[in-house]
């Protein structure tokens, strides 16, 4: 018999495809109305392609996907590890992730950001490797190893691979071929969705058949090995304004530094970046905390505790939201609503949602407010990618979104640390994030971008 997440997957899988269907007929019928006007010839076509970054994307990212569904029930199923030592495991990797912030972006700006993606790879590598080696009950030094280098991955992952693209998109002059960086924006989701959903049903398989929920970790690194040789082939490398690669001293004058400080702190204190960091912090911040607490806390609502979730379903279900609202997001924008506007409902239905996960009323009731946030998780990446894109310099675009993430990256700290056990637990921190969404929407109403 088919069981109830399956069928939820089988429903938000052909939502996906009806909202697909209706965005490829939207788009032919633009081409259409367009025939008539005569656009310039673009003499090599292949240079307008992001193909070669849209596949190292999508490798990246599948494996990051592969493991996240399994990575709390691999520490309590398999190795039996106590909530603490979970905890303090994850806290780790994000205090890894705080720390790395504050420099691996200027790294990545003078040492070059594809040397930086390649960097990535090797280091995430390790981490799933040193997440398998320990056999259960060993010492725990490969698994906190495992999880800073996890956390230092995590920050380039979401740092420099995007700044690498933005600086790929002008350097080409794609802005010029009629392509826009939000349409960009709003491919990478709808991939990064797909890859995601692919990567739940596929790790839920591995598992099944390997009989260790170690499987999706060997297969991650095997992505992460194919990443690696091609961004080696096929990228070209872009540094920003910290690059002094070209000079004849490999040390900055103290009037260098002194001007990539002062541009970086007046970047930081501009209103309506410090706005959107803001909005990033606690908006992705929630984000880590529902991935760390997702599990136990659906677990938590289960009438027979002792029936063992699908885990790379959900998960899939979960991805399966995010893809439909990542397919809406260039319709939302066409029919004049602003980015900033969308942030806001956003952050709004955001607050929404983890109001009623503090006290869900039932398992199926909880696993579709967790749908409904990965809905507004799906358009936030297109959404934030773009208004960061737009409002910060190409020079020092890396150093500025490797800082962004240090105050997420301690807020998640502070909130692990300071959570409990138990149900209350999960409800506490719901809450907590509930009521920071909602100031969040309140300060970008105020600044206004």
């Amino acid at each position: 018999m088919v069981d109830i997440y399956t069928l939820n997957l089988g429903g938000l899988l052909a939502l996906c495809g009806a909202l697909f269907v209706a965005q490829s007929r939207s788009n032919a019928s633009k081409k259409d109305n367009t025939k008539t006007k005569k656009k310039p010839q673009v003499k090599n076509e292949s240079s307008k392609s992001q193909l070669p970054f849209l596949l190292i994307y999508a490798l990246v990212m599948g494996a990051d996907w592969l493991q996240g569904p399994f990575l709390y029930s691999l520490y309590h199923d398999e190795y039996h590890l106590s909530h603490t030592l979970i905890s303090t495991l994850f806290t780790t990797g994000f205090c890894s992730g705080a720390v790395s912030g504050a420099f691996i972006g200027s790294l990545a700006d003078k040492h070059g950001r594809k040397a930086a993606c390649l960097f990535f790879c090797v280091a995430y590598s390790l981490s799933c490797l040193f997440t398998i080696l320990p056999p259960p009950g060993s010492s725990p030094v490969l698994l906190f190893t495992a999880r800073a280098l996890g956390g230092l991955s995590t920050s380039l992952l979401f740092s420099v691979f995007e700044s690498w693209m933005v600086a790929d998109f002008y350097a080409r002059g794609l802005d010029k071929n009629g392509r826009s960086l939000s349409s960009t924006f709003g491919t990478m989701s709808t991939l990064n969705s797909l890859v995601a959903i692919g990567s739940g049903v596929g790790s839920e398989w591995l598992v099944a058949a390997a009989g260790t929920r170690k499987a999706p970790f060997v297969a991650s690194t095997v992505l992460l090995g194919v990443a690696f040789v091609g961004i080696w082939l096929s990228w070209d490398e872009y540094y920003g304004e910290s690059n002094t690669t070209n000079t004849s001293s490999n040390k900055k004058t103290n009037q260098e530094q002194t001007k990539d400080k002062s541009t970086l702190v007046k970047i930081l204190t501009n209103p309506k970046i410090f706005s959107l960091g803001l909005a990033s912090t606690i908006f992705e911040g929630s984000m880590y905390l529902f991935v760390f607490f997702w599990t136990p806390a659906l677990r938590s609502t289960q009438q027979s505790p002792e029936t063992d979730l699908p885990y790379g379903v959900i998960f899939a279900s979960f991805m399966a939201s995010c893809l439909a609202s990542s397919l809406a997001f260039n319709t939302v924008l066409s029919n004049a609503v602003t980015q900033s506007t969308l942030l806001l409902l956003i952050l709004g239905t955001s607050a929404f949602c983890f109001f009623l996960s503090a006290t869900p009323a039932s398992e199926q009731a909880a696993f579709w407010v967790f749908c409904l946030f990965e809905a507004a998780v799906g358009v936030y990446w297109p959404c934030m990618g773009t208004l960061k894109g737009n409002l910060i310099d190409d020079g020092i675009r890396a150093q500025v979104y490797g800082m962004l993430r240090v105050p997420l990256n301690v807020f998640v700290v502070v909130s692990l640390l300071v959570t409990g056990e138990g149900a209350a637990a999960y409800g506490r921190v719901f809450m907590a994030c509930g009521m920071m969404l909602a100031g969040a929407s309140g300060v970008l109403w105020v600044v206004g971008l």
